[in-house]
């Protein structure tokens, strides 16, 4: 793969969730400010920053946000878990708008044991 150059713009992301059990599965709320896990196969390396449209489940709203790539699970990672990167949300409105919807969505699903895409 490509990988962009020094300066370049930051990469984007795209991501449409269409369930709680998704969500629950990419959000990582133990990340400062939030983050979620993008299932991609595109090459980042932890500290990358990227921009993500986000849709959650039957909201038309794309939610439009920076971040920086803080987890990667590498292609044939172990336990077959997904390959893909986990994005820190910056610490700005529009991502504090975005934690708040998702908690909200999430609310009483959050102290689950259930397993997600990062633990």
């Amino acid at each position: 793969m490509n990988k962009p150059a020094a300066g370049a713009r930051p990469g984007v992301l795209s991501l449409n969730i269409n369930s709680k059990s998704a969500l629950y599965a990419a959000y990582m709320p133990f990340i400062t400010h939030g983050g979620i896990f993008v299932p991609t196969n595109r090459d980042y390396k932890l500290g990358d920053e990227v921009f993500m449209l986000l849709q959650l489940m039957d909201d038309p709203t794309k939610h439009a946000v920076a971040g920086k790539v803080i987890w990667v699970t590498p292609g044939g990672a172990q336990g077959g878990k997904t390959q893909g990167v986990g994005v820190q949300f910056s610490d700005d409105d529009a991502s504090k708008v975005l934690r708040g919807r998702i908690e909200t969505i999430l609310a009483g699903h959050l102290g689950s044991n259930r397993p997600t895409h990062t633990l």
